[in-house]
């Protein structure tokens, strides 16, 4: 096989490595010196495919590999096996090019040459019995350690009907910049959901899609769109956007006529925000601060989308449960609760301010709120009365959760937690 065919496998596997053994996000190994700097925009965009795709399908992956395997071999010869078995029994590639190529692989790991012959003799037999097993293979699970907190908030029902839309993967959303959604989806050939997003369900390259370039849409999830609509920000309004980047509803903000400031903490991430609403032509005061010292305002109104374990979004990002392992989640809640009561000083009595967070961990948003409640007695939530939105994903203390199995017969939508608190 060519070293034009192993490449964009090689980079999968080497992506996939970064994110098992470095704890890295696949988010943050797309540029500089990592695994897809040497290949051209196509072979990138397909190693992170594979790689993204793997990751997705790993655990059912594991479990038809066990057939075959004594023992566990090292971890970039079990990579290039879960590689190999995706692409085989999810995509269909003819086994002859896929079992070359990953002995070709295995070769160029590290220390991994004796193994070439235990890949080649194992996924022969995956070529020769796996396609018909597939199917009957339990579905994939997310890690214990994330699973397990899961059950105890949803019960085991619903977190496998999670663990099913992310399996499934994520259409592409659209928020568009006015409020003429029906003509965005008859133009792109989507879908307007109940909300008002417009979905694609086969988008291919979105730069390349009518009304990119003129800024008539950006790409949000429907779920991400929600927040804003909550908060109802209204022209001439001072709006605080808290963690902004990398700017959807700071566009959704200033698209109303608000008179928004936009703050996060990341000069690079703050760049495309500047970017974004260059391309949509619209404007913001864009602030490179940290939430918890800004002393801005008063604001009418404050959208604090707080940094998180974004277990919401695991549909569309399958490496998070393998590189993370919840050790560091106590710190992201503690800092939570510390922006909640920082923005509620910054805010005008009578104002008012969304909370929101793009997980499913109900420590990261209805405890938070409950807790912010009982801390701040000038403190009321309001309850969501957004067009779209299902009467039981509004929870008992008024918040909103959305979850991943939500609209399946549509594709779904992102984990998120948020909730309108109105200063008395």
């Amino acid at each position: 096989m060519s070293q034009q065919g192993v490449a964009p496998r090689l980079a999968a596997v080497q992506l996939m490595d970064a994110v098992m053994k470095d704890g890295r996000l696949l988010s943050e190994l797309t540029g500089g010196k990592g695994p897809l700097a040497r290949l051209d925009p196509a072979e990138a965009a397909r190693a992170m495919r594979l790689a993204l795709q793997t990751l997705r399908w790993m655990a059912r992956a594991d479990r038809l590999l066990g057939r075959y395997l004594r023992k566990m071999p090292p971890l970039w010869v079990m990579n290039v096996l879960r590689l190999a078995v995706m692409e085989i029994c999810v995509e269909g590639e003819a086994a002859h090019g896929v079992v070359n190529s990953a002995v070709n692989i295995t070769r160029k790991g590290p220390k991994t040459e004796s193994f070439s012959g235990l890949v080649n003799a194992t996924l022969r037999k995956v070529a020769d019995q796996g396609p018909a097993l597939w199917p009957g293979l339990a579905a994939p699970q997310l890690p214990k350690w994330l699973r397990k907190p899961l059950i105890a908030d949803y019960g085991k029902p619903a977190v496998v009907a999670v663990e099913a839309a992310h399996t499934a993967g994520a259409p592409l959303d659209l928020t568009p910049k006015g409020a003429e959604s029906e003509a965005l989806a008859r133009k792109l050939g989507g879908e307007v959901l109940p909300t008002g997003s417009v979905r694609l369900q086969d988008a291919g390259q979105v730069t390349a899609l009518p009304g990119f370039e003129t800024g008539d849409w950006w790409v949000q999830d429907a779920a991400a769109a929600l927040p804003v609509k909550l908060l109802a920000p209204q022209k001439g309004e001072a709006v605080l956007d808290l963690c902004a980047a990398p700017g959807g509803k700071t566009m959704q903000i200033a698209a109303t006529g608000a008179d928004v400031t936009a703050l996060d903490l990341s000069k690079a991430r703050m760049a495309r925000v500047e970017e974004n609403l260059k391309r949509t032509q619209l404007d913001a005061r864009l602030e490179i601060g940290d939430a918890l010292t800004w002393d801005g305002g008063p604001y009418d109104a404050i959208l604090l989308d707080a940094p998180c374990t974004a277990t919401g979004t695991i549909r569309r990002h399958p490496d998070l449960p393998y590189a993370k392992d919840g050790s560091d989640f106590p710190q992201l809640f503690k800092l939570q609760e510390r922006m909640i009561d920082h923005a509620l000083s910054l805010l005008k009595p009578g104002g008012r301010m969304v909370f929101c967070t793009c997980s499913l961990l109900f420590d990261e948003g209805e405890i938070q709120v409950e807790d912010a409640l009982k801390h701040h007695p000038d403190l009321h939530i309001e309850r969501p009365a957004l067009d779209g939105i299902e009467p039981d994903w509004i929870t008992s203390e008024g918040g909103l959760r959305l979850r991943p199995d939500f609209w399946a017969e549509r594709g779904g939508m992102d984990g998120f937690y948020m909730a309108v608190l109105r200063k008395d």
